[in-house]
């Protein structure tokens, strides 16, 4: 049974234990599919001999084309499916919370996203039901990933200051999960087959269900279905908190530019790195996927060095308000897909392959800098919308990462268009533009998100 002060878990709720070790099995599921899901496209599903047995892809592809203006060869096409269908996950969690919130529950949500998200993974190595498996995934995730998060914070009481450190626990396990996947799913994809590869993600759904499951009576009861009131009082927004609203919205496509690189790693930096870099590893070929485990590494590491850092500058120097460190984040990533450019200028100078040191060396720039987008940009817009509206601007928030993963497949189309460098340093040009744009937002219109209510407090002061 629930109780907050229950301390079961390093030291915290034992339903915690349950809702971390669920979501570390879920992403591994996820991420294990997403890592596999562009190469096994390109090398396989969207060939003669199998992509005319895909149901309902003739339409489907003619959409697309319509879409894109024109006919799409299997990279550019698998770089645009890929596109769509990272897009919308991050659009179908508000309708699965609303579908909690309002009519099932949680606890019906979760399972029910789960085992949709496990058919998909099933179902996604058959060339038949491809389309099917994918429309799974998304529904499933939608049911799923925002709904379990929303436990962690039931299992505290008000002022607990445990509920913080939670949430990092929580995050910790996450990353475990997309650590993991790229090895164990990825390797079995590549090496063995794409199905063995796709089983063990479905697999992984499976587990965490029984998980979660088996945990039910240590998790937050479900609360109680949310009926919408014609009467309910809307609470007026002053003038500074409307014009907040204006600057987060403005924000929204310059977040977009800014996060395309990033997202590209699973998209067409696969692809590339498959053809084109020497992923020999102690003498034999290295899966590509375990490019995404490196990044998944590196990036958790330079998650945690970013809080030390801004700890120790805060005890000598004023701490820069988040919308300028999103700038400089996204000026420091710059110089990763300036690497890239370079590593595959050296390759193409010499006839050989890029050296794995460039790729290295991107993962690590390119992961300082986004340690100071992701969180602190959601920080930003959780912090500086108006109460009023705080569930709304953070579903409004992830339009970006809608926006962004889109345009991640109409840029991965342009891999087999143009040369290699001048591909990264389009991804540079796009990531550096929004880190000028942040800091130009930061001087001139910063105030309205500064954490005072004084709109005449500038923040570069």
């Amino acid at each position: 049974m629930h109780t907050p002060e229950d301390r079961s878990f390093l030291g915290h709720p034992r339903g915690l234990g349950y809702i971390v070790f669920t979501e570390a099995w879920e992403r591994f599921s996820y991420y294990g599919m997403q890592s596999l899901l562009v190469l096994y496209m390109v090398n396989r599903l969207l060939h003669p001999g199998h992509i005319e047995h895909i149901a309902g892809f003739v339409p489907f592809r003619h959409v697309l084309e319509t879409a894109y203006r024109g006919q799409l060869d299997i990279q550019p096409l698998a770089s645009a499916i890929f596109g769509l269908y990272t897009g919308l996950v991050y659009l179908t969690p508000i309708a699965g919370g609303l579908l909690a919130d309002r009519l099932l529950g949680r606890t019906r949500t979760i399972t029910i996203g789960a085992l949709l998200m496990a058919a998909g993974q099933f179902l996604i190595a058959f060339d038949v039901t491809f389309l099917v498996a994918l429309t799974c995934l998304l529904i499933g995730v939608g049911c799923f990933k925002g709904n379990l998060a929303s436990q962690v914070g039931g299992l505290y009481a008000t002022g607990d200051n445990r509920r913080a450190d939670a949430f990092q626990i929580y995050y910790i396990f996450i990353n475990t999960g997309v650590i993991i996947s790229p090895l164990i799913a990825g390797t079995l994809g590549e090496v063995y087959g794409w199905g063995y590869g796709f089983g063990a993600a479905g697999v992984g759904m499976l587990i965490g269900l029984a998980i979660y499951l088996s945990g039910r009576k240590w998790l937050p009861p479900d609360s109680p279905i949310v009926e919408k009131s014609e009467n309910a009082s809307k609470p007026r927004l002053t003038h500074r908190e409307r014009m907040a609203v204006v600057a987060l919205l403005l924000l929204l496509p310059v977040l977009a530019m800014a996060i395309i690189g990033n997202q590209q790693i699973f998209n067409a930096y696969l692809v590339w790195a498959e053809r084109n870099v020497n992923l020999i590893f102690f003498g034999k070929k290295m899966p590509t996927t375990w490019l995404i485990t490196l990044d998944s590494i590196v990036s958790v590491s330079f998650l945690a060095g970013a809080v030390v850092f801004w700890r120790l500058w805060a005890k000598k120097f004023p701490e820069p308000p988040e919308i300028i460190k999103i700038g400089i984040g996204s000026l420091i990533a710059v110089t990763g897909f300036i690497s890239l450019a370079t590593g595959a200028a050296i390759a193409a100078s010499s006839g050989s392959k890029v050296s794995m040191g460039w790729l290295v060396t991107f993962h690590v720039l390119n992961s300082i800098g986004f340690a100071n987008i992701f969180p602190v940009s959601l920080a930003l817009y959780a912090r500086a919308a108006p109460a009023a509206l705080s569930a709304t601007i953070i579903g409004v928030y992830y339009l970006a990462f809608f926006a962004a993963n889109n345009l991640v497949g109409t840029i991965g189309g342009l891999l087999e268009k143009m040369p290699a460098t001048h591909f990264w340093l389009l991804h540079s040009a796009l990531c550096g533009t929004a880190g000028v744009i942040f800091l130009l937002a930061g001087r001139f219109f910063g105030n309205l998100l500064a954490p005072t209510d004084n709109a005449s407090m500038k923040i570069d002061h």
